[in-house]
């Protein structure tokens, strides 16, 4: 790892676990109930430990960015149909947007990749591996680190062994490329075999929207506990009745190692999510 990549990403990890925040859901998914107006979202995620953009939001939300103790900013290089979970897309295809050098220039301080293999198709999943080994020599050149994102092909909900088994050797792969660290589901239980066969800090995504604010800290810490180097939560932290106080608390479990309970009642965080 090169001097600027090690520096970015000391800064990110800052000795302990990232809390990431993804804002970068409307790249697929189209509009979304608070993802919206994303300027006015984000300054609510100050406390954050790096906020995930898409490329042509950078611009958008460049003022989150430019203070002392801002947040880092990653984006997002490839685009993949996986994500595109509304039209039920089996292929999982992947295509770069932009180079990291390219990501660089829009202001980021760490960029990310996205990986779905087992697809069911051999050359897919080799274009797909070659999307990520492209990305990894060029964020060598940029002097940037890389998260891996693992993505489950075709569909989030496989059954959770074959889902494990998909995460747990793609999360091997992507760091056997090069990749910084590795973004993935929790996979539950079973979690800790991942981390530990995983040589790079892996964090852990948030997916849909859960029914109770409380049920995402209880993830947040139920991935902690199993060796996961932070978390990057999206529609749970937008979403939360009060983002700001939600991501407090979620910071306080990542990396305070509060109980999910203690950080719920310091912080306000109520069951209900707002509708």
């Amino acid at each position: 790892m090169g001097a600027g990549e090690e520096i970015r990403l000391a800064r990110l990890l800052d000795g302990g676990r990232a809390v990431v925040v993804a804002i970068d859901h409307g790249l697929y998914n189209g509009p979304r109930a608070g993802f919206n107006d994303l300027a006015r979202a984000v300054t609510a995620l100050g406390s954050a430990d790096a906020i995930l953009v898409s490329p042509g939001m950078a611009s958008h939300v460049r003022e989150a960015f430019t203070h002392r103790g801002a947040p880092a900013m990653i984006v997002r290089l490839n685009w993949g149909t996986q994500y595109a979970t509304q039209w039920n897309y089996r292929e999982s295809r992947s295509v770069p947007m932009l180079s990291a050098a390219e990501a660089v220039a829009l202001g980021a301080d760490v960029v990310l990749v996205g990986m779905s293999i087992h697809t069911g198709s051999e050359a897919v999943d080799a274009e797909n591996v070659a999307v990520v080994a492209r990305a990894v020599g060029e964020k060598r050149v940029a002097g940037v680190p890389i998260v891996g994102e693992v993505y489950p092909a075709g569909h989030e909900d496989l059954p959770p062994a074959e889902r494990h088994e998909q995460i747990a050797v793609g999360c091997r792969i992507a760091a056997e490329l090069g990749v910084d660290l590795v973004k993935t589901f929790y996979t539950g239980e079973r979690f800790d075999e991942i981390t530990a066969a995983t040589p790079v800090p892996v964090l852990a995504l948030g997916s849909r929207k859960l029914p109770r604010e409380s049920d995402a800290l209880e993830l947040a810490a139920a991935a902690t506990r199993a060796g996961a180097g932070g978390v990057v939560f999206g529609r749970n932290v937008l979403q939360a009745r009060d983002p700001e106080r939600f991501l407090l608390a979620l910071r306080a479990v990542v990396k305070n190692g509060l109980s999910p309970e203690e950080a719920a009642r310091q912080h306000g965080i109520a069951e209900a999510v707002r509708a």
